[in-house]
């Protein structure tokens, strides 16, 4: 089977990378195509990814434009040339374009309702839409849930194990008392008109963390933490920051990628954005009134209400964080299973059934 990913956010390495290659291990033959956005192509290729990378990011909405036209076409001339089975992306037009205008069968996964326009230039072009299970749209004959969240397609324990000795590696000691925070720029399209953590609030949240433990912060830009006391750089390499989280006593940040990743990892997790409220995004409302994994706050006053009641006996929050992840764990799947044998067409893809762990392997492919 001929598959090609196309891949344009650093969240979807993590997403695809397990299914990538055991595709590749089982003699299909995969391409990848990918963005210069953030750390996509930095990833892919920590991964060992062979890839090729279509347009860079562009800046404000005239240059983004002119980017994703094209990308657009240059996508398409690379994948007509190639001829795929199958094409698969998270909520990506051009994906889904190529997909309609090749014949192939569209794949695109998605875990965020509040994708508006980009849902809609995606979703009629692609035969099968994969959301998490308490994914509140309904999409139709061609909607596909899976009982599970995006990362644990990646975090899932037959997928991966903290590793003590890489953070010792880096300087870091694994029992030794730290956190995480992580600062978005908030200018991704589902962010317009939403607000993270203010300047202010991230000095003041980082130095009182710093009076309890070391503070690791990776931010967007570095804004508003120029000088704080106690504020250290993130000591790993980006493809090896969930080693780091899963050691940590607590997760702080307007990120929902990593409150998400931190939650499944059964580290503490606590999450400020004005997303906060009745139009929510489902997997983070499911992590909290389900499983009691994350806590969402939408203003700076609760965040340091409930910094202050999570950080009061930090061994006592760790290890009632780790006891529900166990209950998560027995209700979830291995996303990457799913993902796969949603590729395949191998049966119904709804069923989520546990799978057994598969064996992850691939081989290095010379960039084209």
């Amino acid at each position: 089977m001929r598959v090609l990913f196309d891949v344009t956010h650093p969240a979807h390495v993590h997403l695809f990378r397990h299914a990538i290659a055991i595709l590749r291990a089982g003699d299909h033959d995969v391409r990848v195509t990918s963005r210069r956005k953030d750390l996509t192509t930095e990833l892919l290729d920590a991964y060992d990814i062979a890839h090729v990378p279509l347009s860079t990011r562009g800046e404000g909405v005239v240059s983004l434009g002119a980017e994703w036209l094209a990308r657009e076409a240059r996508l398409f001339a690379r994948g007509w040339r190639f001829g795929p089975d199958v094409v698969v992306s998270h909520l990506n037009p051009a994906a889904a374009h190529l997909a309609a205008l090749t014949g192939a069968r569209g794949v695109v996964f998605n875990d965020q309702e509040v994708a508006g326009p980009v849902a809609r230039g995606t979703y009629p072009f692609v035969a099968v839409v994969c959301t998490p299970e308490r994914f509140t749209q309904d999409l139709g004959s061609k909607h596909r849930r899976y009982r599970g969240f995006h990362e644990l397609a990646y975090l899932h324990p037959d997928r991966f194990t903290p590793r003590p000795d890489l953070l010792r590696a880096h300087g870091v000691a694994p029992n030794g008392r730290f956190f995480v925070c992580r600062f978005v720029s908030m200018d991704a399209h589902h962010d317009v008109g939403q607000e993270g953590i203010s300047p202010a609030a991230k000095r003041r949240l980082v130095e009182y963390l710093a009076t309890k433990g070391t503070v690791f912060v990776s931010s967007e830009g570095n804004r508003g933490l120029e000088g704080v006391d106690g504020a250290a750089a993130t000591p790993v390499p980006p493809s090896d920051v969930h080693h780091l989280l899963a050691f940590a006593d607590l997760y702080v940040g307007d990120s929902g990628t990593m409150a998400t990743e931190a939650a499944v990892l059964g580290t503490p997790a606590l999450r400020c954005s004005s997303f906060v409220g009745p139009d929510d995004m489902s997997n983070f409302v499911e992590l909290e009134t389900e499983y009691g994994l994350l806590v969402n706050v939408a203003d700076e006053s609760s965040l340091f209400s409930e910094l202050h009641r999570l950080t009061d006996d930090l061994d006592a929050t760790g290890w009632a964080w780790r006891e529900r992840r166990c209950r998560l764990l027995a209700e979830k799947i291995d996303v990457t299973a799913f993902v796969v044998e949603t590729i395949l067409g191998e049966g119904d893809p709804r069923r989520g059934e546990r799978t057994e762990p598969a064996t992850v392997g691939g081989r290095r492919e010379d960039h084209e």
